[in-house]
């Protein structure tokens, strides 16, 4: 839950809540200027925590170690994230065989070091007319490709370029 979404203190404005006090412990229903009195004699804040529920649920606690806590746990998150990286080959649908080999040992690199690869076919002039022959040098890429490939997006026109995108098959 954002920090933003909770209303703390004075902000409470229902005439009784559900109160959990720091340890977790249920205290029952309360009325709000009493849980507001309890929560400052402890010198800790008065949070909402479930306004949706009939009386709302509110916890005694100290507002900036939650808000620090809770932005701690954010960072740790991101961070265990992967960000994935998407590189690009371009090629025209009249390459030759030595040429293909080249560019598709380059998007073997990228697979191995685990970005997912988008690999373009360029139609010029009247290559527009010709694109089944993209769709053959797609294929031929991946049939160099001498491992496994998860393929996400396949063989399809933007404008006038044709283009899949590729991905390193997951380790178990």
């Amino acid at each position: 839950m954002a920090t933003k979404d909770l209303r703390i203190n004075d902000l409470i404005r229902v005439r009784e809540v559900r109160l959990i006090d720091e340890d977790n412990n249920q205290m029952g229903v309360v009325a709000t200027p009493e849980a507001r009195a309890l929560a400052e004699a402890r010198g800790l804040d008065l949070v909402e925590i479930a306004p949706n529920a009939n009386p709302p649920v509110c916890r005694l606690l100290d507002y900036g170690k939650y808000k620090f806590d809770l932005e701690k746990k954010n960072r740790e998150n991101k961070k265990k994230q992967k960000q994935q990286e998407l590189k690009e080959i371009r090629m025209q649908p009249k390459i030759d065989t030595h040429d293909l080999e080249f560019k598709a040992k380059h998007v073997a690199e990228f697979l191995d070091k685990g970005a997912k690869v988008k690999v373009t076919i360029r139609f010029r002039g009247r290559e527009l007319a010709h694109t089944d022959r993209g769709k053959t040098v797609l294929a031929n890429v991946l049939e160099l490709l001498d491992r496994e490939v998860v393929l996400d997006r396949a063989p399809a026109m933007e404008g006038r370029f044709m283009s899949m995108i590729i991905s390193p098959k997951a380790k178990k």
